[in-house]
């Protein structure tokens, strides 16, 4: 398996994974680095200072993003998977009213997010559109002032995955994964392999999965089954905390809050439940998550936090609204979804930067059609029918988020990619799993579309419905 399931699903902080936990992760791994090389040379007397230089797209939707405020944490030392809100308060007014750093030390480290962090709107690196350059130097009084003590340039490769330059020129072999101590017993790197190696070992995806993990990481089953349910429990966590919490989002659009009051009506019969009202539940979990994403609240990337809400809606609706679900049959669904998001990760891109919002929301549905499909007892081939269903429909999308919110039409965008991946497994599990459009072909399919896809449709908020919404 080219990439873990726990690298796949993470638990961080919202809005975006490329553009809020990439940077944060790269600044804090940076600030770890020059810590270490001044402490290293004794050079410790004068104070030193960060500066930051955002291309690209993180230039163009950094402020909506959260960019700025990530960088700040990440220079505090905050990693995504330990953010604190009150403690990042408290960092945030740190640097704002001193213009410096937690000290690390001996260490004295200054930033001034005013001056130090740079938007280059007019440079994007060739690499990846989401690079991130950080320089710390010397702010003594001396004639040394200035002097350039670390440099190093970082790309947000999407769902929280960073990559310093020197790996992004060897992606292939860039460790997107836990080094494993031994060889994963089923190794495979496209859907036929998958497929192949499962026919052959009498295997289901799910198992191929465990198996690997435990090889992976060096645990237990009972050790699997407990990442997998803590990421179970913070994605129904975050459903739970958008279904309760109103009021506007950040950001200048004011958009409302709309699942609590969305919920109420479904559940208190207000309207005459019609049929689909299993698929209205579906957009309240999905758009409950999102709301939650958008105020900068606790998500689990799946595979990104832009998509963050197919996939617990998903597996909300599984437990909730299909007969036989259960606990166990969760824990098969987030490692079958896992699988297909490595896949694609692998393969082709869950980069909205890179591909659009077809590598997003896209992604996200063609994980949870095959991870629903497998809670329901299908076989491999129709869980590979599944992924590839919902991904080829989702071909082309574009990533044009309004005022470089992750908002409009973000949240209403993780509804509709959720009930495409019900009906997708739907549609899987009535067949017998022979298809035309393998799994791979609309991977690469999409891969290709995203190499052509114009950048003013790629996470640049300059094209699409954000330059043609009306301004009110």
């Amino acid at each position: 398996m080219p990439i873990s399931v726990f690298d796949i699903f993470k638990i961080g902080v919202g809005p975006s994974s490329s553009h809020t936990m990439g940077p944060m992760s790269a600044a804090a791994r940076f600030r770890r680095e020059a810590v270490e090389a001044l402490t290293a040379r004794g050079d410790t007397a004068d104070p030193f200072r960060f500066e930051c230089r955002l291309f690209g797209s993180l230039a163009w939707t950094g402020r909506g993003h959260a960019t700025d405020g990530a960088v700040t944490l990440g220079l505090c030392g905050v990693e995504p998977d330990r953010f604190d809100a009150d403690e990042a308060e408290g960092l945030k007014a740190l640097v704002a009213t001193e213009g410096r750093t937690p000290e690390a030390g001996p260490v004295s480290l200054l930033y001034d997010a005013e001056q130090d962090l740079i938007f280059d709107f007019e440079t994007t690196r060739e690499e990846h559109p989401n690079a991130m350059a950080l320089r710390c130097l010397r702010a003594g009084e001396g004639p040394m002032r200035g002097e350039v003590m670390l440099e190093r340039t970082y790309f947000s490769i999407g769902g929280g995955f960073v990559l310093e330059a020197a790996e992004m020129a060897a992606r292939e072999d860039a460790g997107l994964a836990q080094p494993a101590e031994t060889p994963p017993p089923h190794p495979f790197r496209t859907a036929a392999e998958l497929l192949s190696l499962c026919q052959t070992r009498g295997l289901s995806i799910d198992a191929v999965a465990r198996a690997n993990e435990r090889a992976r990481r060096g645990i237990s089953d009972e050790e699997v089954d407990a990442r997998l349910d803590a990421l179970l429990d913070a994605m129904f966590a975050c459903i739970d905390r958008g279904l309760k919490t109103r009021g506007p989002l950040p950001g200048h659009l004011k958009v409302k809050r709309r699942a609590p009051d969305l919920a109420d009506s479904l559940s208190d019969g207000r309207n005459a439940l019609q049929p689909h009202a299993a698929t209205d539940w579906l957009m309240v979990y999905a758009m409950a998550v999102n709301e939650e994403n958008a105020a900068g609240g606790k998500v689990v990337t799946a595979p990104t936090n832009g998509a963050a809400g197919v996939t617990p809606a998903v597996l909300r609706y599984y437990l909730g609204h299909c007969i036989g679900a259960d606990r166990a049959g969760a824990r098969r669904f987030l490692l079958t979804a896992g699988v297909i998001g490595a896949l694609i990760k692998s393969n082709a891109s869950i980069s909205g930067a890179e591909v659009g919002c077809q590598g997003e929301v896209g992604s996200a549905a063609a994980m949870a059609a095959a991870g629903l499909a497998a809670g329901l007892g299908a076989t491999p081939e129709q869980v590979e029918n599944a992924a590839e269903i919902a991904l080829e429909h989702h071909l082309g999308m574009t990533c044009d988020p309004v005022g470089g919110l992750v908002q409009i039409p973000c949240i209403e965008r993780n509804g509709l990619g959720a009930i495409k991946a019900v009906s997708a497994a739907s549609l899987a599990l009535r067949g017998d799993g022979a298809h035309l459009v393998p799994l791979d072909a609309c991977i690469e399919t999409m891969r290709q579309t995203g190499l052509d896809m114009n950048a003013r449709y790629k996470e640049t908020s300059q094209g699409g419905l954000a330059v043609n919404l009306p301004e009110c």
